[in-house]
C-alpha cells in the first residue's frame, strides 16, 4: 500500500490541499496526516485510508454541510479530530456521512461541534468503533443524533462514547451489532424503529431521558446492558412498543422513573417476549404496562427497591395473561419452610383502587416516609374496594442472587 505523507507548511492549510491530495491518491493509498488543521467539507470517492495517528490532525468544516462525506467502499478514517459541521437538520449536516457504501471503518476519531455525528444512509457491513461524539451546544431537542443508522444493515457499532448529543437511532435497519457503547446526557440512548434481528449488548447508558426504546420491531436480543438514572416524565430504562419476539436478558435497570415500559408488545400474534435474568432496581416503577400487552414471559428477574414493582395504566386489558415465574421480589411476604430457595406460597400482586392517589408524582416524593408506610399498611389490611390482580408468580425466589 502506497503511503503519502502530507507535510504542513503553516498551521492552517489551504482549503483545497487535503481534497487535492485525496483526488491525486491512487485507490488503496494511505494518507498519514501530521498534526495541524485541515480544511474540511471533503469527499472521499475511492478506497483510501486517512490516518491522523494521534487525533491531533484536525479536519475542520466551514460551518456549512458535512465535514467528511464517504462515497466509496473500503474507506478508513482513524485517529482524527473532525469538527465544525453545519447546523441544518434538513441536510443532516454531520461530522461523517457514509452514503451507499460497504466495508468502511470509522475508528478512534473525535467528533466535536458537529450537529449529527456519524450519518449512515444505505451503508452496510461497516465498522464504527471507539469514537468520541458530542453535538453542538444546543438544547437537547435540536441537537443532532450522535449516530444515525438509516436503511443500513450488518454493521458493527461498538465502543463509542457519546456525550451530550440527542439520539442514537437505528431505523429501517437489520442485523446490526451495537455493543459496548457509552451514552450520557442525551435524549434517546438508543431508538429503534422498523428494525429486526439486531443485537444490543453490554452498553452503558447513564442520565439520558430514555435508555433503549424499541418501536415496531422484532426478533432482537438486548443483553448485558446497564441503564441508569433515566428520569423525568418520559424517563424509562427499556421500552417496547408494538415489538415482538424479543429477548431482554441480563440487563441492569436502576434509578429510572420506569424500568421496563411495555406497550402493545408483543404485537404479532403467537409471539412472545422473553424477559429474563434482569436486575430491576430502585426505580419508581419496575414494569409499566400500557395498552394491551400479553404473552410477555418474566423469569428469574430481581425486583428490589422499586416504589411499585408493576403498574398497569390500562385496565381490563388482560394483564394477567403475562407469565411470571421464579422472580425475586423484595416485597414477598411468604416463607420457605423446606429451604429450597423458593417461597412456599405464590407471590400475588394487586392494584388497590385506594392507591390511585400515588399516581400523583408530588405525593410519590413522600413515599418512603413513615406516614405513607402506615397508609399502605391499612390499605392492604382493609381495602376500600376490590383489588385488581396484576400477576401471580408461583415460584418466587427467596434469594436475589448477586449483581
Amino acid at each position: 500500500m502506497k503511503i503519502i505523507a502530507l507535510i504542513l507548511i503553516s498551521f492552517f492549510l489551504n482549503a483545497s490541499i487535503l481534497q487535492d491530495a485525496i483526488n491525486r491518491a491512487k485507490s488503496g493509498s494511505k494518507l498519514e496526516l501530521p498534526s495541524g488543521v485541515y480544511k474540511g467539507n471533503i469527499i472521499i470517492d475511492k478506497p483510501l485510508i486517512l490516518d491522523g495517528k494521534n487525533q491531533k490532525a484536525i479536519i475542520e468544516g466551514d460551518g456549512n454541510g458535512t465535514v467528511v462525506t464517504i462515497k466509496s467502499n473500503f474507506v478508513t478514517l482513524k485517529n482524527l479530530t473532525i469538527r465544525k459541521s453545519g447546523s441544518e437538520h434538513e441536510r443532516v449536516d454531520a461530522g461523517v456521512k457514509l452514503y451507499k457504501v460497504k466495508n468502511c471503518n470509522i475508528i478512534n476519531n473525535r467528533l466535536v461541534d458537529v450537529l449529527f455525528g456519524i450519518d449512515m444512509q444505505q451503508a452496510d457491513e461497516n465498522n464504527i468503533s471507539y469514537n468520541y461524539i458530542t453535538s453542538k451546544p444546543y438544547d437537547i431537542g435540536i441537537r443532532g443524533d450522535a449516530i444515525r443508522v438509516w436503511y443500513s444493515n450488518y454493521n458493527h457499532l461498538t465502543h463509542n462514547y457519546i456525550f451530550k448529543s440527542r439520539d442514537f437511532v437505528v431505523w429501517y435497519s437489520h442485523e446490526n451489532v451495537i455493543a459496548n457503547n457509552h451514552g450520557e446526557l442525551g435524549r434517546y440512548s438508543l431508538h429503534f424503529m422498523y428494525t429486526g434481528k439486531n443485537i444490543v449488548k453490554d452498553n452503558v447508558f447513564v442520565k439520558n431521558l430514555v435508555g433503549i426504546f424499541f418501536m415496531y420491531s422484532k426478533d432482537t436480543i438486548a443483553t448485558g446492558n446497564t441503564i441508569k438514572s433515566s428520569l423525568g416524565t418520559t424517563g424509562l430504562g427499556i421500552g417496547m412498543k408494538d415489538s415482538s419476539n424479543y429477548t431482554i436478558k441480563n440487563n441492569k435497570i436502576l434509578y429510572c422513573a420506569r424500568g421496563l415500559y411495555i406497550d402493545r408488545s408483543p404485537f404479532e400474534p403467537d409471539t412472545y417476549n422473553h424477559i429474563e435474568n434482569n436486575y430491576i432496581l430502585y426505580n419508581s416503577e419496575g414494569v409499566h404496562f400500557h395498552s394491551l400487552s400479553l404473552n410477555n414471559i418474566f423469569k428469574n428477574n430481581v425486583f428490589k427497591g422499586n416504589i411499585d414493582d408493576v403498574v398497569n395504566d390500562s385496565y381490563n386489558t388482560r394483564v394477567t395473561e403475562n407469565k411470571w415465574d421464579g422472580n425475586y421480589w423484595d416485597s414477598y411476604e411468604g416463607f420457605d419452610k423446606n429451604k429450597d430457595g423458593i417461597g412456599d406460597t405464590p407471590h400475588t400482586l394487586y392494584f388497590y383502587a385506594d392507591k390511585m392517589w400515588l399516581l400523583n408524582p408530588n405525593v410519590k416524593f413522600f413515599y418512603g416516609s413513615p406516614v405513607v408506610s402506615i397508609i399502605n399498611f391499612f390499605t392492604k389490611l382493609a381495602p376500600i374496594s376490590q383489588p385488581v390482580k396484576l400477576l401471580t408468580d408461583n415460584h418466587p425466589k427467596m434469594i436475589e442472587g448477586k449483581i
